[in-house]
C-alpha cells in the first residue's frame, strides 16, 4: 500500500519537554491562587513523595485519572473544592508547566511539507492533563493549524504502547496501519506500540536516543526533517 499518514508522538519529538522539579511547587501555588488560597508547601512535598511515582509507573497502560487525583491531594490538606474550582486549579498548574514545552524549530515546516505531499497528519500523545488544556497547546503553538488530529492519553484512558490510542488516532484520519508511519522518540511506546498494530515506525532521535537490543525499527530520524526521507523510500 502507499504511504497515506504520519502520526506523530508529542513530547520530544515535536516538541521538547524538559522536567522541571521546582515548577511542580510553582504550579500548585498558581492553582492554590486561582481558587483564592495561599501556597501550602505541604501539598507538594505530599504530591511528591506520594503521587508523583503514580505518574510514571512502568508498564502502566490505563491513565492516570489527574483531576480526580488533584482533588484527592486538595481534600488532604482540607482543601474542598467545587468542580469549578478544580477546573481553575488544574489551568493554573498547567500554564505554569509552559517553560517546560519548548516547540522545535522545525516542526511547523516539517508538517507543512507533509501535508502538501497530500499525507495525512496527527499526533498520538501520552499525556495526563485535561484533553481542553492540551488541545489548547496545540492551538497556541501553531500546531493544531497544521494536524489532521490529535490524540490524548487523557481523552482516551489508556497510554501508548495500548492499542486504543493508536485506532483512536487512525480511524480519525481514515488510514490503514499499514498505509501510515509513526514517528516517535520512545522504543517501547512508539516504536514498538505502532508496529504491533502494523504500521512503519520511524524513531526520533533529534531530542533523546534511547536504545534497545529487542526493538529495532524501520527508521531512524537524526533530525526532524530527515523523517521526510524515510516518507520518500515508503513512499
Amino acid at each position: 500500500m502507499d504511504l497515506q499518514a504520519v502520526l506523530f508522538d508529542w513530547g520530544d519529538t515535536l516538541m521538547r519537554w524538559e522536567w522541571e522539579p521546582e515548577l511542580l511547587a510553582v504550579g500548585h501555588d498558581a492553582g492554590l491562587r486561582a481558587i483564592g488560597r495561599e501556597p501550602v508547601p505541604a501539598l507538594t512535598e505530599r504530591f511528591r513523595d506520594s503521587y508523583l511515582p503514580l505518574l510514571w509507573v512502568p508498564g502502566t497502560l490505563e491513565e492516570v485519572e489527574y483531576p480526580a487525583l488533584v482533588r484527592r491531594l486538595l481534600a488532604e490538606e482540607g482543601i474542598a473544592v467545587t468542580d469549578e474550582d478544580l477546573d481553575s486549579f488544574l489551568e493554573a498548574e498547567h500554564a505554569a508547566w509552559q517553560p517546560a514545552r519548548m516547540l522545535a524549530t522545525t516542526t511547523h515546516a516539517l508538517l507543512e511539507a507533509l501535508r502538501d505531499r497530500g499525507l495525512r497528519v496527527g499526533l498520538v500523545s501520552n499525556a495526563f492533563d485535561p484533553p481542553d488544556l492540551l488541545h489548547r497547546d496545540l492551538e497556541q503553538m501553531g500546531v493544531a493549524q497544521r494536524l489532521d488530529v490529535a490524540v490524548f492519553s487523557s481523552e482516551v484512558g489508556y497510554r501508548k504502547p495500548h492499542p486504543s490510542i493508536f485506532r483512536r488516532a487512525l480511524d480519525a484520519i481514515e488510514a490503514h496501519p499499514a498505509e501510515t508511519l509513526f514517528v516517535g522518540d520512545s522504543l517501547v511506546n512508539d516504536v514498538a506500540g505502532a508496529s504491533a498494530l502494523g504500521m512503519h515506525t520511524c524513531q526520533a532521535l533529534w531530542f533523546r536516543a534511547e536504545e534497545d537490543e529487542e526493538i529495532e525499527p524501520e527508521f531512524r530520524a537524526f533530525t526532524q526533517m530527515d523523517v521526510l526521507t524515510a516518507v520518500r523510500r515508503l513512499a
